[in-house]
């Protein structure tokens, strides 16, 4: 079974910084590093690295070789992966503070000049069955969630970032699975409050054809799928160093479990056992651990 990340690949300028910059404020950061990024990116490199046959779709600059090189040496294929010379790579600034929680800018740049015509061609290389996972920050979303749907594949979107555009794609009533956080969950279900399973709820009630997975940072996941509930929890291998890429980790380890037939509740482990030992290390992809590291790893709490 192929799984198709149709997403962003962007170079991430990353800023270790004594606190979040205000309004009108100047600070100094005490590092900086550049860093392979991109939701999609990210996502690709956790689908590999857990052991699944990833395929990436989307479309870099002239400047953006390296990131081609990065997910090939990752394990995947790159096949469906163009070039735009006319238009630079995505990319973001991202700042860190010392708890490791982040902020992040994005420039779109080549990830928003994917189109329908690319789209077409690619998905004609994929069948019925196979998965498609989508994120928000490569162009023509809506369109992709429909003709994956029209050939029977499994579409699978992690909805980050959440635009006003977003919220209004018909195409999110034909998901077979959604990956969120709370406050994308609240935000899509039209919510401003409440305990996990309420929003989850009241998500479902909107989305009642997809398949709910909610990351609840330190707390765990909570999962609404096929009319039951199940919970994961964190796991604890050292110092917070960088969340950046736990997301991304988590949605990889997840889809790859199913893709490779593993059940709701085993994929939900894995995924949080992945995320868990990845914001232990600085960067996105750079620390996204492999299956081998994550069976091993003994959780220290």
């Amino acid at each position: 079974m192929k799984i198709l990340n149709y997403g962003s690949l962007n170079i991430d300028h990353v800023y270790r910084m004594p606190a979040f910059v205000k309004a009108g404020e100047t600070l100094s950061a005490t590092d900086c590093a550049l860093h392979t990024g991109g939701k999609g990116l990210n996502q690709s490199v956790a689908l590999a690295r857990a052991g699944a046959e990833v395929y990436h779709g989307g479309k870099i600059g002239a400047d953006g070789i390296d990131l081609k090189s990065f997910l090939e040496s990752a394990g995947v294929n790159c096949d469906h992966l163009r070039i735009d010379s006319a238009v630079p790579t995505g990319h973001a600034i991202i700042q860190v503070v010392d708890s490791g929680e982040n902020c992040i800018i994005i420039y779109g740049g080549t990830n928003s000049r994917v189109t329908r015509e690319e789209i077409d061609d690619t998905l004609a290389h994929f069948d019925t069955g196979d998965y498609l996972l989508l994120q928000n920050e490569i162009s023509n979303v809506n369109y992709l969630i429909h003709r994956a749907h029209e050939k029977g594949m499994i579409v699978v979107l992690n909805p980050s970032p959440i635009t006003k555009a977003l919220t209004e794609y018909d195409g999110l009533a034909l998901l077979d699975w959604m990956i969120v956080n709370q406050g994308e969950a609240e935000t899509l279900a039209g919510v401003s409050e409440g305990d996990s399973l309420s929003v989850l709820a009241a998500l479902h009630a909107k989305y009642p054809r997809a398949n709910l997975v909610m990351t609840l940072g330190k707390r765990g996941a909570v999962c609404l799928a096929d009319g039951a509930i199940f919970t994961g929890r964190t796991y604890t291998y050292g110092k917070r160093v960088d969340t950046t890429g736990a997301g991304d980790t988590f949605t990889g380890y997840f889809i790859a479990g199913l893709a490779r037939g593993c059940s709701v509740a085993e994929s939900m482990e894995l995924a949080g056992r992945a995320a868990g030992l990845s914001i232990t290390k600085a960067g996105a992809a750079e620390s996204i651990p492999d299956l081998a590291t994550v069976k091993n790893a003994v959780p220290v709490d």
